[in-house]
C-alpha cells in the first residue's frame, strides 16, 4: 500500500479538484518511468519473453507525450503488475516498479510506487550485506533525476509517505 488515506491535493490533478498541473503530472510520469526502466533488466533477465513491464514503461512515456489515453497506460501498468505476481525478489519488484509507473497516468501518487519498488529491486539484487548501500545509491540516483519543477514536491512526498513505502526513502 503506497497511497495515503488522506490525499495531498498537490498530487491530484486540477480537473479532479487538486492543484497538480498536467505539465507536472507528465514530469512525475517520466521520472517514474526512468526509475522503473533502470531496474527493468532485473525482470527481463528472469523473464526475457514477457514484454508486459517494458510495455508499461513505453505506454506511460507515450501518455506523457499525449499519444495514448490514460486508460491505455493504466491497463499496461496493470498487466505489468500481473507479470510480477508469480515471481519473487528483484524480478518481482522490478515488474511492480514498471506497473506502478504505468498507472501514474491515472493517479500521480504512484510515482513513488515506481521509485520505491525500484529501490526494493536493487536491494533484493544486491550481494548479502550490501542491500542498504545499494538501496541508498539507487535513491540518490533517483533524486538526481528529478526535474527541478517537481523536485521539492517529490522530496516532501517521500518524507510524508516514507513509512507506507517500506521506509525506502529514509
Amino acid at each position: 500500500m503506497i497511497l495515503p488515506k488522506v490525499r495531498d491535493p498537490r498530487m491530484i490533478t486540477i480537473r479532479r479538484g487538486g492543484t497538480l498541473t498536467d505539465e507536472h503530472h507528465r514530469l512525475l510520469a517520466l521520472w517514474a518511468a526512468d526509475c522503473a526502466e533502470r531496474v527493468l533488466p532485473l525482470f527481463e533477465s528472469k523473464r526475457p519473453d514477457d514484454p508486459r513491464p517494458r510495455e508499461a514503461i513505453e505506454q506511460i512515456r507515450a501518455w506523457s507525450r499525449g499519444e495514448v489515453g490514460m486508460m491505455t497506460s493504466r491497463a499496461a501498468g496493470g498487466h505489468a503488475m500481473g507479470a510480477a505476481r508469480p515471481l519473487r525478489g528483484a524480478p518481482r519488484f522490478a515488474a511492480y516498479a514498471a506497473g506502478q509507473a504505468g498507472v501514474v497516468a491515472h493517479v500521480a501518487e504512484h510515482d513513488l510506487g515506481a521509485a520505491a519498488y525500484a529501490i526494493k529491486a536493487v536491494r533484493a539484487a544486491a550481494p548479502k550485506g550490501m542491500e542498504a548501500a545499494a538501496g541508498a545509491a539507487e535513491g540518490h540516483w533517483q533524486r538526481e533525476q528529478l526535474p527541478d519543477a517537481v523536485r521539492d514536491l517529490v522530496l516532501e512526498d517521500q518524507r510524508r509517505r516514507n513509512e507506507i513505502c517500506w521506509s525506502v526513502f529514509g
